[in-house]
């Protein structure tokens, strides 16, 4: 089994396939234990630093026909204490079915390895973060055979990291905050220290976190800021890393007609994410327009803008007529 100290890891492994905002929600915790010590310390639960971290097969399975699968298993051995299971989550929505699932995961990992599980759920928003904390009660009308405790991670409890020295001290946290902010209306600022931090780093994690936030942000407005912020950022261009290659490749390669819609969508998405009222006739003239460089301006305009009409200027207007 792959073993890795949360004081002391290695640079990062790249095999990895993290392919959706669900997995980077959970995985980060395999690739970075060190990000487990200031977690826990967010969650109140005493754990020692630099522990010793392992990461479990997620299967769950006893009986073929009844398959459940938790998204990751760790096992932590803090030194000078006790070893014990973390069982990590991510959940996007409320679930009646995990009452049971969960309590099974516990139950049966505790029994499979002989030694304490907790459960870590991992939530990009507060409705679903209230909810998941349980507890999940399992038995008849007055009586409780079995209740599980999640602990949560999610907006209400994650720190908002926006100062870069901060941001630069933990990255893993810094990256995590990101992630889990992802929907919030001053994400802009949270995604901007982060980028700062990393263009001060020396680390050669600098694509790991990159990549890895890109993919967490899924498909929302806060992923494009981010990409235009790495485009912008002074280390980013000329370093040559995958990041780069395949931003620079997605502006060469594909329709220009997609990419313009494409874009037109996130302004649209971000305006309304940022609560900013946008007219019939804003709206119009932004999916109208098929001009690529005009509508990253209308972009960057967006990330600050009060109203929808801050995104023209006489010399856009201009350029339409040419």
């Amino acid at each position: 089994m792959p073993k890795a100290s949360a004081g002391g890891i290695s640079e990062p492994r790249f095999p990895y396939m993290v392919s959706s905002s669900h997995e980077a929600s959970h995985r980060i915790f395999q690739d970075r234990p060190e990000l487990l010590t200031p977690v826990f310390r967010i969650l109140g639960v005493p754990l020692s630093d630099k522990p010793s971290v392992e990461v479990l097969t997620p299967d769950a399975t006893e009986i073929r026909p009844l398959e459940r699968r938790v998204d990751s298993v760790l096992r932590v051995h803090p030194p000078g204490e006790d070893r014990f299971l973390l069982a990590i989550e991510a959940q996007g929505r409320r679930d009646p079915d995990k009452a049971s699932s969960w309590t099974y995961y516990l139950a049966y990992l505790q029994a499979k390895y002989d030694m304490p599980a907790l459960l870590l759920v991992v939530c990009q928003d507060e409705l679903t973060a209230e909810w998941a904390a349980g507890p999940f009660r399992v038995g008849v009308k007055g009586w409780t055979a079995l209740s599980t405790h999640p602990l949560v991670l999610g907006p209400n409890n994650v720190p908002r990291i926006t100062d870069p020295a901060e941001a630069a001290l933990d990255l893993p946290l810094a990256t995590f905050s990101a992630m889990t902010h992802g929907k919030d209306p001053n994400v802009t600022a949270i995604l901007k220290a982060l980028v700062t931090a990393l263009g001060r780093s020396k680390t050669r994690s600098i694509r790991y976190y990159a990549e890895m936030l890109e993919i967490g942000l899924g498909a929302t407005p806060a992923r494009d800021i981010w990409r235009n912020l790495m485009n912008e950022a002074s280390y980013f261009p000329g370093r040559g890393t995958l990041v780069e290659e395949t931003y620079l490749r997605g502006e060469a390669d594909g329709e220009a007609k997609g990419k313009a819609e494409g874009k037109a969508d996130s302004i649209l998405q971000l305006l309304a994410a940022r609560s900013v009222p946008v007219s019939d006739a804003a709206a119009q003239r932004i999916t109208d327009c098929t001009d690529l460089n005009t509508l990253n301006r209308w972009f960057g305009r967006a990330v600050t803008a009060e109203a929808a009409e801050e995104l023209f200027t006489e010399a856009d207007q201009a350029e339409s007529t040419e």
